[in-house]
């Protein structure tokens, strides 16, 4: 029973799990194994055999980490790929829906990037993207934020109980670390790159948190760019970023 708790717990399911028990049996060792165990020890027992088996499932739990961090990076910007996005996305609006805690979400598009593509090329564009996602990855330090690239020039930050106002902080601040890089744009109206960003966030519980968040947020972004790029629009309210 308290195997099967910890591997349904999202929190402690990647924990390995060793039975040391005076129970033999092959019927005791399945159901060990099926309730998630890693291995199944029976007394008495032998410590050097012991801490052996011990030490190799905690290589193997390593190695497991490592390979599971590296499937939830993006491979050219390093920040958190889509697939970790939506696995997190879908953990928040979980807790939303459980305790009716405050969810915000900020949708980011690089203005103009595939003229910045067009004019310096590939390889400059990949730079590009490259410190743009470190520097909004370096603003989502609150606990529990998360930055995650959403797909080609979008990224997105999930934004843990955080009402509509810190989301709009987080655009303007994030505009304004964007502008302060000075990457030379002279396909942009500015002259420089420079993003938009949506905000939507969530409060009381909803029921279809995901759906609407998104829908939302991506809103919002696309009145972003109608409205002329460069700024932060948020609950159907454009607001200017601030000035660097």
């Amino acid at each position: 029973e308290v195997c099967h708790a910890l591997k349904t717990d999202l929190m402690l399911a990647q924990i390995p799990v060793i039975f040391v028990t005076g129970h033999s049996g092959v019927k005791n060792e399945i159901r060990a194994l099926e309730a998630g165990a890693v291995d199944f020890i029976t007394k008495p027992l032998n410590p050097p055999v012991v801490s052996a088996r011990v030490k190799t499932h905690l290589t193997l739990k390593r190695q497991s980490d490592i390979l599971r961090a590296q499937a939830n990076l993006d491979g050219l910007t390093g920040i958190h790929n889509r697939r970790s996005f939506d696995e997190k996305l879908d953990e928040e609006c979980r807790r939303h829906r459980r305790y009716g805690s405050p969810l915000a979400l900020a949708m980011i598009d690089v203005d103009h990037f595939k003229r910045y593509n067009d004019n310096y090329g590939h390889q400059e564009g990949d730079a590009c993207l490259r410190q743009v996602a470190a520097t909004i990855d370096a603003c989502a330090k609150r606990p529990g934020e998360m930055a995650a690239r959403y797909g080609g020039e979008e990224f997105a930050v999930i934004l843990p109980a955080s009402d509509l106002e810190s989301a709009r902080r987080l655009g303007d601040m994030l505009c304004k670390a964007i502008r302060q890089l000075a990457i030379v744009h002279q396909q942009n109206e500015s002259g420089i790159v420079t993003i938009s960003v949506g905000v939507a966030s969530l409060t009381p519980k909803d029921d279809e948190a995901r759906q609407n968040l998104l829908a939302a947020a991506d809103m919002a972004l696309y009145m972003a760019k109608n409205a002329g790029r460069n700024r932060v629009v948020g609950d159907a309210i454009p607001t200017q970023a601030a000035a660097s």
